[in-house]
């Protein structure tokens, strides 16, 4: 089976610093995996380059056996990445239907001739768009706050919204970046439940970035550990546990 997502000696430099050197990684579809690392490690900046915010000073990223190189952000997100943020970066003052239907714009296109003459084109897209956007929020429980403003959602519902938002434009791997920041106990356990099941109801690839050492050993089926901008170790989650290069630099004793 290939890799959704293949990862090869990908590295950055920022002038003369070198925030992430050599990395290798695989993802494959159904999976749930996870990137962990002390603050600096470079998560982050790996999360920038698979999305192409930032460009790799060196290496290449297979996007299902396709190299995305030559690709924009835009063009990336097209060919199935999708991600959410640390910081939720939801439109606040837009609806939350409006809200999912922002991601979908890609898949429905239609021209301003088409809004300006309300086209057959134009309202089979618009009611096929609402219609998707109503069973992302029906699975992920915001319907009946669907015409409310997104900053007046509680946190963890503008985090379900995020990534709702996220799959509504059909991704075939999810990034998820520090998904339970700032999230309870109670809410973290709803999110844990929400990651596996998004994972088994849309059988799309997860990698998620996570402080959290409870939700990350508990939801991911494999963990690569960055260090100062490389890979440390990569395995299981008990292999990971146990690993003292971990323990030393990482999770502590």
């Amino acid at each position: 089976m290939n890799p959704v997502l293949e990862v090869n000696n990908l590295g950055i430099d920022f002038g003369g610093l070198t925030a992430v050197n050599n990395l290798n990684m695989e993802v494959y579809q159904h999976e749930i995996v996870g990137l962990i690392g002390p603050n600096g490690a470079g998560k982050t900046t790996v999360f920038n380059m698979l999305t192409k915010v930032y460009e790799p000073s060196r290496g290449n990223i297979l996007l299902n056996g396709q190299d995305i190189d030559k690709m924009n952000t835009v063009e990336v997100n097209k060919a199935g990445v999708a991600r959410t943020f640390q910081n939720i970066r939801l439109f606040a003052d837009l609806s939350v239907i409006d809200n999912v239907k922002s991601g979908m714009n890609n898949l429905y296109p239609y021209s301003v001739f088409d809004t300006l003459l309300h086209t057959k084109n134009r309202n089979e897209n618009e009611k096929k768009i609402n219609e998707k956007a109503e069973e992302l929020l029906k699975i992920f429980n915001l319907y009946d706050a669907k015409d409310i403003e997104a900053s007046s959602l509680p946190y963890g519902a503008q985090r379900r919204l995020e990534i709702a938002r996220a799959l509504a434009t059909d991704p075939k791997l999810l990034l998820l970046d520090e998904p339970a920041a700032g999230m309870n106990p109670q809410e973290t356990e709803e999110l844990m439940n929400t990651i596996r099941f998004v994972r088994d109801q849309f059988d799309i690839a997860i990698l998620l970035i996570e402080h959290d050492m409870s939700l990350v050993m508990n939801i991911c089926e494999r963990i690569y550990v960055l260090n100062y901008g490389m890979l440390l170790a990569k395995g299981s989650p008990d292999e990971i546990k146990n690993d003292e290069r971990v323990i030393k630099a990482y999770l502590g004793d």
